[in-house]
Order: structure tokens, then C-alpha cells, then sequence
């Protein structure tokens, strides 16, 4: 009976600390674009320095990408407007609303979206890739898509 009370005290306390968490990360800075250096010259990446990719698919501001898709390339969202930072272009960020009601961040119009297989800064792992049907590149500072040699 103590090890099962415990274990209650135990999983409260963890359910605590995730949602004290949570609620700290849900209202933290504003989100970010800058630009880093990569194998594939200057790109745009997010706050953490994880790059961002485009989606050959996503039409006239919109994203093509949702359901499965988007778990493997998740959409960079934000509560309010990006900022830019670090060789970004202020005024080629933007928002869009996604059909499940957040705001995505756009760079030049396109959505913007970062890849699971990309796990610390500087990764490039998805570019040129060509799932759910269509291309993946990595952005310009100038909103332009780069595409590996």
C-alpha cells in the first residue's frame, strides 16, 4: 500500500512539473527566424538553429502539409508575429492560419516547416527530400529555395 501511494505522489508530482513546463514554454519569446551557416551555405532557421524548410506542394500560402506530413515535417508556429533576427528579413515574415486554426510562420510567402530527422542545429538531413509528394528545400535569406548540387 506505501509503494502504491508513492507511486500516486510520484506521478502527480512529474504530472506537475511537465505542466509547469508546458505553461512556461507556451508563453516564452516571441518566435524567432534568423540565418546560420550550413553545408549548404547561409539558410533560415529557427531560434534554435534548426533549419527551416519549404514545401513544393504548398500552394498560394497555404499548407499542403497536415495530418502524417506533419508529423515528420512540423510546421513552425507562432501566438503572435516572428520576429527576425541575425540576418533575417523582417519584412518577409508572416503568418497564415492552418486548417487546424494555428499560425504558421511564412518566409517569403512560403510556409515554413522543420524535419524530425534534423536533432541539433546546423542539420540539413531533409533537403532534396521528396515525401508526401513533392520537394523539400532549405531557404535563402533572400526567401529563396536552395537546392543541393
Amino acid at each position: 500500500m506505501r509503494t502504491l501511494s508513492l507511486s500516486i505522489i510520484a506521478a502527480l508530482a512529474l504530472s506537475v512539473a511537465g505542466l509547469a513546463t508546458a505553461f512556461a514554454g507556451s508563453y516564452s519569446n516571441a518566435t524567432t527566424v534568423a540565418t546560420a551557416r550550413t553545408g549548404l551555405g547561409r539558410i533560415i532557421v529557427d531560434g534554435h538553429g534548426r533549419t527551416l524548410y519549404l514545401f513544393e506542394k504548398d500552394r498560394r500560402g497555404h499548407s499542403a502539409c497536415s495530418g502524417a506530413c506533419a508529423a515528420v515535417w512540423q510546421p513552425l508556429v507562432a501566438r503572435s508575429k516572428p520576429m527576425a533576427t541575425a540576418g533575417a528579413k523582417q519584412s518577409l515574415l508572416g503568418l497564415i492560419r492552418r486548417a487546424d486554426g494555428r499560425k504558421q510562420v511564412t518566409y517569403a510567402a512560403h510556409p515554413l516547416y522543420r524535419y524530425v530527422g534534423d536533432t541539433r542545429r546546423g542539420q540539413t538531413n531533409g533537403e532534396g527530400s521528396q515525401e508526401f509528394g513533392a520537394g523539400w528545400d532549405a531557404l535563402s535569406p533572400a526567401g529563396k529555395k536552395i537546392e543541393r548540387d
